[in-house]
């Protein structure tokens, strides 16, 4: 399929690029405030091992969940409503964890909030292939790139804003954040209702844009895709190593390289911005090539290099290690874009973007559990990194199905009516 001339980036489309943007800024603020304040809410509400477990595993959860429903919701009230519905649910989410008097309205906050960012997660790939099928690659890094600074700004600023002014509004002022991601929707909603009915009104055929046509089977049948599988277990790989490094990377060099606290925090924090100019470099790469696997290859190597690096000289350069370690998840911004680039419409877009963060996800939720469990029953860090080390050999696999380039749609046409 010949990829369309491209526009200029504005050109009739500001509403749904501000939407976009807008929306990617808060697809990770719920995840990162509150770990670093536990301590201020402790405080005021009781927080056991098992309460903070399941504030942690709460993120992967909800965006494998919405994996299977929003593209449901899609279909039912449109992809504009069905991304507007997303930032009003992070609204008030946060808005309720900001007035948190106990750990069930902190609870429910929460899942509100995060079942909008997952929402949000599963409908902007889609949005992309709507309003910008030219600039694929273009806006893609922009969103990607702004999912990152959502998830290192509340990180950053979380700590801080609780010492001067307390948890709750440190947790609350993020409603303020997604409340400007929501305006743009509204407003295309409403752009979009006034041309209609001025189309109507003129005795012009009706382009009905907000109403999805996807066949209720789609997803159902996206699962039966070979294009499908190939991304979401690439996107699996990526999710699962990311989040158990994320949750054990500071206990693990510090048992295995020596680093006190304060320098494994920052190497994880090191480890959370090497993958940042992948984020805005890669989905434009990935637009211009041929064979868009040989990017899940390199996000294999950089993975593989760390991790035998930290098996087998772990004192000798810790942060060269956590650097290539740190690369391996440009896998991430690569299925981002696949999901688009193996797709002819929106429709298939979002049912196949529903699948591959659902399958990619539910993985990732097991990865930190993984990696404690194997830490535990042997107490080293040699099984769970020969563990992760294993699993990149599954994104091995999915990069050489990736290398050409077939569609969803064509794997549908194959299946039995």
């Amino acid at each position: 399929m010949s990829t369309p001339r491209p526009l200029p980036l504005w050109a009739g489309r500001t509403l749904a690029l501000s939407g976009i943007l807008l929306l990617a800024l808060n697809l990770r603020t719920a995840v990162a405030a509150v770990s670093p304040i536990t301590d201020q809410i402790a405080v005021d509400i009781p927080l056991t091992s098992v309460a903070l477990g399941a504030l942690g595993a709460l993120p992967p959860i909800a965006f494998a969940a919405s994996g299977l429903l929003a593209p449901i919701v899609a279909r039912k009230v449109g992809l504009e409503r069905g991304i507007a519905l997303a930032a009003a649910a992070m609204v008030l989410g946060s808005a309720i964890r900001g007035f948190s008097d106990s750990y069930l309205v902190l609870l429910v906050g929460s899942v509100l909030a995060l079942a909008g960012m997952g929402f949000g997660n599963i409908l902007l790939p889609p949005a992309v292939k709507r309003y910008f099928p030219d600039r694929i690659g273009l806006v893609t890094t922009a969103y990607a790139t702004l999912l990152a600074v959502s998830t290192a700004v509340p990180a950053v600023l979380s700590a801080p804003l609780a010492d001067v002014a307390g948890w709750r509004v440190s947790l609350g002022i993020w409603a303020i954040l997604a409340l400007t991601s929501l305006v743009p929707w509204l407003l295309l909603l409403m752009q979009n209702r006034r041309a209609r009915a001025a189309a109507a009104a003129s005795g012009e055929a009706v382009d009905d844009v907000e109403i999805e046509a996807a066949e209720p089977a789609l997803f159902r049948r996206m699962l039966r895709s070979r294009v499908a599988w190939a991304i979401g277990l690439s996107f699996a790989v990526s999710s699962l190593n990311a989040y158990a490094l994320f949750a054990w990377l500071p206990a693990m060099l510090a048992d295995i390289a020596g680093v006190d606290r304060v320098t494994g925090g920052a190497l994880l924090a090191v480890y959370g911005i090497a993958g940042l100019p992948a984020a805005i470099v890669v989905p434009l790469i990935a637009v211009r090539i041929k064979n868009v696997g040989l990017l899940v290859e390199l996000g294999v190597a950089f993975f593989v290099a760390g991790y035998l690096g930290l098996l087998f000289a772990p004192t000798f350069a810790p942060l060269l290690w956590v650097i290539l370690a740190g690369l391996g998840p440009l896998i991430f911004p690569v299925c981002l874009v696949l999901i688009n680039l193996r797709t002819r419409s929106h429709h298939t877009s979002t049912a196949l973007s529903g699948v591959v963060q659902t399958i990619g996800y539910s993985v990732g939720a097991l990865g930190p559990l993984l990696v404690g469990v194997l830490h535990n029953s042997t107490g080293s860090w040699t099984a769970p990194l020969l563990f992760l080390l294993a699993t990149t050999a599954i994104a091995a696999v999915t990069g050489v199905m990736l290398a050409r380039a077939r569609y969803v749609e064509d794997d549908l046409a194959e299946l039995p009516a």
